[in-house]
């Protein structure tokens, strides 16, 4: 795992590691982890990762909206993703980190922090190598997960921003922690 320190990451400052002709065969994810679980998000959406800090709240947010924070001049608002997705609330502490994110609503470019347990590694995943998120029937909207990959002996989870962070695009909470619950699949052993 990777500690936040009081220093924030700028990844608008990390040079490209993936080169021009490879880019659509391959993707960088940031991973991170919640309650033991790993997920994945593209590494061109983070803009940066910040050690925890107090918001300030929003009369009348939803409870997973724990408040904005000014980063530079921009009111960025602050997701609690455990709360989102219906995972029981766990005491920040020194592992605990906001990943800022820039993500496409309504047409148009927002910046929006995740505040997630801890930040984990960062993964070049083939395109080939993802695996289409198990079908659950029609009653569970998965539009939010791109899908599965295994890296390194264990399952990530890889989110779409843009769908996950999108005001309408996700499920009730209850629902949402029953979906992340049924993928918590057995990594499968791979053929010699």
């Amino acid at each position: 795992m990777v500690q936040a320190n009081a220093a924030a990451i700028n990844m608008e400052q990390q040079p490209q590691l993936v080169s021009s002709q490879k880019e659509h065969d391959y993707q960088q994810f940031l991973s991170f982890v919640m309650a033991q679980e790993e997920y994945g998000v593209p590494i061109l959406a983070v803009q940066e990762i910040r050690g925890w800090e107090q918001t300030t709240s929003i009369p009348n947010a939803p409870k997973h909206v724990k408040g904005v924070i000014n980063l530079r001049g921009t009111i960025v608002p602050i997701i609690d993703l455990r709360e989102r997705f219906g995972i029981d609330s766990l005491a920040y502490g020194s592992t605990t980190v906001v990943i800022v994110l820039k993500v496409e609503l309504a047409q148009q470019q927002k910046v929006i922090g995740i505040v997630v347990d801890a930040v984990s590694d960062v993964f070049t995943i083939a395109e080939a190598d993802i695996r289409s998120t198990p079908d659950f029937g029609n009653s569970q909207d998965l539009r939010f997960i791109r899908g599965l990959a295994n890296v390194s002996d264990k399952m990530i989870i890889l989110l779409d921003i843009n769908m996950l962070l999108g005001k309408d695009s996700l499920p009730d909470s209850g629902t949402l922690s029953n979906i992340i619950k049924d993928l918590e699949i057995d990594t499968p052993v791979e053929d010699q």
